[in-house]
């Protein structure tokens, strides 16, 4: 730091008043309901059904069919107060402000029992001026009502026309009217969700005073000028300012890594007054830029802002600045008609491998940092790069994206509006304004962030007619939809950010779109922007039912999750696939007959006579199941980025539905509500490798292609090597000779009939044999070994029983599990129950006699628990 500022902070904190005094009412207050007759303390941040189950008032909400039995709580008013003593002098302040961070949701806000506010919005701040009531000792009351009855009432109010859809599927046991309230939308249910429409004060709430000015807001946004090759970091600051004349000072923003520091005469008139400056970084120095993970580092620089003021005043706000840039290429492509949709981060078109992401809880207040970092870690480790919040849940808390923004996780951003339609009168439209405002003022400083899009599936919605609109009314819809996200949310967003590409919907046609007046003749085309596919029915190992678009941001397969997750919220009547339990837990129409059916395609299902036994044997294959459609469906998109077929591919990014789990249920989440890995996440580290081979057949043909995410050009040799099922020993084997991967591409390596192959490798069949392959280089980089099944396994030959043995040994603070099989062994799977953690790699084909792998625990174990909780699964254990 350059010694003048130095020099300004000592002296400013000898001598001048730092902005002004700050009370935290975090803590302690008491709830009650709407009549009286349950009175208790409940914690802020924190809701009513937190508080409820603190005093053991209630169960665990999840535990079996309390999402049914506790509706009673979201139906009620429950008002939260306390009582405070100012621990300041007031005397000495000319104003007090009482300010929100956020109350979920609809609330009359009392101040000494004066009415002071309302709030309607759960995705906003509030901020109330108390300076006329505050007292020493003072009393602050919120009265709330239910959000399911005021959504209800607005979506009676609203006479003009329906705004469907009124209310979810009758499998989700949801609410109704939820697209008539700012709340998140699938706390009145989903259909991978339960319908807890909470109430309380779910972030910080405190009191601030000052004279002179206050700091409403901070932002700032770093800017790359193409022309003059410059960086530049634009901050904005809001400042209530008390005094009747203006004040004037000085500002001093520094970077000492960059050598950047410079100082800004100021001055701030009575009111809301607004300061912007144009910061220009140090051209001599070299700026290093964050990248995603996988393509360099997370380099950000300490910025220091310290204004001084009038008055002996001094406000210093500190933050990580992170440089990078964003292009969303839209152009025509070569043999295909459309445009391309892709990302370039500082110039380097990057392909998205993530998925997306929904509420890790229905509770906030128990979505911990280390939750947070547990969940995020897991993508990382999983080779992503790239999560969508998706538009239906909540703008996710500061801790989400300062984690995405060190671990490298790109950040496609929905605003909160999914899967419905919504009103658009003035209070609607306001509301929305300050929450976009609010919103992107909040984030937009995070280099995580690469997009904004203004919701989830509403353009196609409204195309193919989802919500049954007589045709003659579809005009008044669409007049809505542009009304509320082009008007209203994109102009918001413009207006505070033009750093990042704004979408107004997802699925899109991008510019297309735009062009055709913000609702596309065909949302879901191929040839334009994103596309969400899901097909249940279509064999999933099929790669021709998938669609070759420019980039696939949702698509997916249920499954359920692990025994030891679903044992925590049930009982022993509960554990059969279909049980009144199980067929409640599942949210999704047919949901658990399209497992079976997908399942039974290409494996046995369970038989065993044990009940239990089954149910645990049917839970196993429904994760193989949806690991091996996943797996299947990703490869399709990973190799087609750099081919173009019958006018189709150029594929650029694959996101999967979904990452995290919101409570135990079946879904199409990779992780399971707590974070423990489905081995849908252990698939995903291996197909979202750097470094991989994606095998396919096309009319009796096998492929393989090399895929690189790298950097550089690698000369590589692809190894493939046949194994009959009946032995451990390969069969035949062959090495390819050195071809070039081509830095960030895909290119076929290899192609042989599989007649040929077959008839090459003596003794194989399609039934009787599999195909294992993995690439090497010249600098020791090896991709993960994939492998091929050349038949449906329920018709494989020569399979047996494997016997598989561990072994554990502790090595520091990770734990060595040596397995050795009597047989080939598919989709090996190790579980060792509720023990957090994860393994090196879980649910893959052993075809050696010894393998090994890591346990990272996630939480301190011992060999003896590990030993005593381990269960070891394959295939042939369950046929």
């Amino acid at each position: 730091m350059h010694l003048y500022l130095l020099l300004l902070l000592a002296l400013c904190r000898a001598t001048c008043v730092v902005a002004g005094p700050s009370y935290s009412l975090r803590g302690s207050w008491r709830v009650s309901n709407g009549n009286g007759s349950l009175k208790l303390p409940g914690t802020v941040p924190g809701c009513v059904h937190s508080a409820l189950q603190q005093r053991g008032l209630i169960q665990d909400p999840y535990y079996r069919f309390n999402d049914i039995s506790y509706r009673w709580i979201s139906l009620d008013n429950w008002t939260y107060s306390t009582e405070f003593k100012i621990p300041f002098n007031l005397s000495k302040q000319q104003k007090v402000k009482l300010i929100f961070e956020g109350v979920d949701t609809v609330a009359e806000i009392l101040f000494n029992n004066v009415s002071i506010g309302k709030t309607d919005n759960m995705f906003t701040g509030y901020s109330f001026d108390v300076s006329n009531v505050v007292k020493d000792v003072n009393s602050l009351t919120l009265k709330f009502q239910s959000a399911v009855r005021y959504a209800e009432l607005q979506s009676k109010a609203h006479t003009r026309y329906s705004v469907p859809p009124d209310c979810p599927p009758m499998v989700q046991k949801g609410e109704c009217h939820v697209n008539f309230i700012r709340k998140a939308q699938c706390s009145f249910s989903w259909d991978w969700g339960p319908a807890f429409p909470s109430q309380g004060i779910w972030k910080d709430v405190r009191i601030e005073a000052y004279n002179i000015s206050h700091l409403n807001y901070f932002t700032f946004l770093p800017v790359y000028d193409n022309t003059s090759q410059e960086w530049a970091i634009e901050i904005e600051a809001s400042f209530d300012v008390v005094s009747s004349k203006p004040v004037g000072g000085q500002v001093t923003v520094a970077i000492p890594k960059l050598q950047t520091q410079q100082t800004f005469n100021i001055e701030l008139h009575h009111g809301q007054s607004i300061i912007k400056l144009h910061v220009k970084v140090n051209k001599e120095i070299a700026v290093e830029t964050w990248w995603p993970h996988g393509h360099g580092s997370q380099t950000g620089y300490n910025m220091t802002v310290l204004f001084v003021l009038d008055g002996d005043l001094s406000i210093e706000k500190s933050a990580k600045v992170c440089f990078r840039t964003v292009q969303l290429i839209e152009e025509p492509i070569e043999g295909s008609p459309g445009l391309s949709f892709y990302f370039k981060i500082n110039g380097l078109p990057i392909f998205l491998k993530g998925s997306n992401w929904i509420p890790a809880d229905s509770f906030q207040d128990k979505v911990t940092s280390t939750l947070l970092k547990l969940l995020l870690q897991s993508a990382v480790d999983a080779n992503m790069n790239i999560l969508r919040v998706w538009g239906g849940g909540i703008y996710e808390q500061d801790e989400f994206y300062k984690l995405c923004d060190e671990l490298g996780i790109m950040v496609w951003q929905d605003f909160m509006f999914a899967s419905a339609l919504y009103p658009a009168e003035q209070d609607f439209l306001a509301s929305v304004r300050r929450e976009a405002a609010y919103q992107v003022r909040r984030l937009k400083s995070h280099p995580s962030i690469i997009i904004w899009s203004g919701n989830n599936e509403n353009e196609v919605a409204l195309r193919v007619n989802w919500f049954h609109i007589d045709p003659k009314d579809l005009g008044t819809y669409i007049e809505d939809y542009v009304t509320l996200y082009v008007k209203n949310i994109r102009e918001a967003v413009l207006s505070e950010d033009k750093s990042r590409p704004f979408i107004a919907s997802s699925p899109t046609n991008g510019v297309k779109t735009m062009a055709e007046g913000w609702i596309s003749t065909d949302p879901d085309s191929i040839h334009y922007g994103d596309v969400h596919f899901y097909d249940y029915f279509n064999d999933c190992w099929n790669w021709e039912v998938f669609p070759k678009a420019r980039l696939v941001s949702e698509y997916g397969y249920q499954s359920w999750p692990s025994f030891s997750t679903l044992e925590k919220v049930s009982s022993k009547e509960d554990w059969s696939y279909s049980s009144h339990f199980s067929l409640h837990r599942q949210h999704h129409v047919n949901g658990n007959d399209e497992m079976l059916q997908q399942a039974e395609l290409h494996f046995r299902l369970p038989q065993r006579t044990d009940p239990l036994r089954n149910f645990m044997d049917t839970i196993y294959l429904t994760q193989v199941m949806q690991a091996q459609c996943v797996k299947t469906e990703t490869e399709f998109y990973m190799r087609s980025r750099s081919e173009i077929v019958d006018g189709a591919g150029h594929t650029m990014g694959a996101l999967y539905w979904q990452l995290n789990d919101i409570w135990q249920a079946p879904s199409w989440a990779s992780l399971e509500y707590g974070g423990k890995w489905k081995m849908l996440h252990y698939f995903a580290r291996r197909f979202f490798a750097p470094l991989l081979p994606v095998g396919f057949e096309d009319k009796d043909v096998f492929y393989v292609y090399g895929v690189s995410d790298l950097h550089k050009d690698y000369e590589t040799r692809l190894t493939v090597r046949l194994y009959t099922w009946s032995s451990l020993k390969p069969r035949c084997s062959l090495v390819t000779s050195t071809a070039v991967i081509k830095a960030g591409k895909a290119a076929v390596l290899y192609k042989e009939p599989v007649p040929k192959l077959l008839k090459r490798c003596q003794g194989c069949m399609r039934e009787t044999c599999v195909v294992s392959f993995h690439l090497s280089t010249n600098s020791e980089l090896y991709s993960p070994t994939n492998y091929h099944f050349l038949s449906s396994l329920k018709d494989a030959k020569g399979l047996k029983k494997a016997n598989i043995t561990v072994n554990i040994s502790k090595n520091g603070d990770v734990f060595v599990f040596y397995l050795k099989t009597s047989a080939i062994a598919p989709f090996v799977w190790l579980d060792v129950g509720s023990i957090p953690g994860r393994f090196s790699d879980n649910g893959f084909l052993m075809l050696e006699k010894m393998h090994s792998v890591l346990f990272y625990p996630w939480k301190a174990t011992s060999k003896k628990k590990l030993q005593q909780a381990l269960s070891v699964t394959s295939l042939t254990d369950i046929q």
